[in-house]
């Protein structure tokens, strides 16, 4: 059932400075429109338990049949933010925290680059799906260099980290070593066509996970997450007020000593003078994890192995294959739901950092 109203719809039509066009444009397979269908199921137009598998807005039969976008395909949402989030937003605003979202859902594949283009022309930001694993692949290029060109700015979003952390395990230094040369790749590519430049029209339009223009998640789960999020749950924990300083600790060469309460940027771990580093019965330097593994990595990953774990003994659900991974349809997403809001950090972060044409 919708969690909006005609009435609703109709009234914040009238706000325009509340309306936000959201294309989303990727690579092809990269999970543009399992994507899409995560963020229309908080919407209440689809059920939850069949996003990913409904892809509604794959309108056509050929590209149910091919599984695979050729046109694209706009659908409105109804969308809410927190006041807090509000305070966020940087442009002016209606005295409602409501936003009508109209996402456009475009193909990846290089012969329908004209779609993307069109689509392009008539939204006010880009929402650009690069999956976590291939990282950036050829058409990432195309799209940014065509969301450039029409002056659209870019939010960068890194999908199936369930295939990431789930199917192929990776080790969680090296999965950061992952997101971090996946934004340096797509930062090079939007610098290449102009979009670092603080005079041009759209000044510097470059993406960071510290200035909150970047989301990690599965679409394929619904579940998502930023920065800001985790930055907010531990900002109570350490007493700390200013949100966007924890935010800068949780990405980058930062290491957190819980021993002595103290951040630092190399990861050796010292004694309490500060100076002398520890080392183990082996005479090698004892090293820390750095903060995005140790405080936001290392709990997701705890839900993937209590997951594996309850599955073993016999709480778990069934499986079904898709496309080569593993998907626990109730367990995993319902766990990872509850957990981390998907609607908030997509509809949220297009509402706070696009702009309204």
């Amino acid at each position: 059932m919708p969690n909006f109203t005609v009435d609703q719809i109709r009234d914040i039509m009238d706000k325009k400075r509340n309306i936000r066009n959201m294309s989303v444009i990727a690579h092809v397979d990269h999970g543009k429109s399992t994507l899409t269908d995560s963020l229309v199921a908080k919407a209440g137009i689809i059920a939850g338990a069949k996003a990913g598998e409904t892809r509604l807005t794959d309108t056509r039969k050929d590209e149910q049949e091919r599984a695979i976008t050729i046109k694209s395909t706009a659908i409105s949402m109804y969308f809410e933010i927190s006041d807090e989030d509000k305070k966020l937003v940087k442009e002016q605003t209606e005295d409602t925290n409501a936003f009508l979202i109209n996402l456009i859902d475009s193909p990846g594949h290089v012969d329908f680059s004209s779609e993307v283009t069109a689509a392009l022309r008539v939204t006010d930001g880009a929402l650009v799906v690069v999956d976590a694993v291939s990282g950036v692949c050829v058409q990432t290029e195309t799209v940014l260099r065509q969301a450039i060109a029409e002056r659209i700015k870019p939010i960068l979003f890194l999908n199936k980290l369930d295939l990431a952390l789930g199917t192929l395990q990776y080790d969680m230094e090296t999965l950061y070593q992952k997101f971090q040369r996946t934004v340096e790749s797509v930062n090079v590519i939007i610098a290449t066509y102009g979009g670092a430049d603080e005079d041009a029209p759209m000044g510097d339009i470059q993406v960071n996970p510290v200035t909150g223009n970047v989301g990690f998640g599965s679409g394929l789960h619904g579940w998502a997450f930023s920065l800001k999020q985790f930055a907010d749950v531990y900002s109570k924990k350490f007493g700390v007020k200013d949100v966007s300083k924890l935010m800068a600790k949780l990405w980058g060469d930062n290491f957190f000593d819980a021993d002595r309460k103290k951040w630092q940027k190399k990861p050796q771990k010292k004694g309490a003078d500060g100076k002398t580093v520890l080392k183990d019965a082996k005479n090698q330097e004892i090293c820390l994890e750095r903060s995005f593994v140790q405080f936001i990595l290392n709990p997701i990953y705890t839900t993937f192995t209590t997951t594996k774990h309850d599955k073993k003994r016999g709480m778990g659900h069934h499986e079904e294959k898709n496309h080569g991974r593993l998907v626990r349809r109730q367990e995993l997403p319902h766990r990872r739901r509850r957990w981390f809001c998907r609607e908030n950090s997509h509809e949220g972060r297009h509402a706070k950092l696009a702009p309204s044409r």
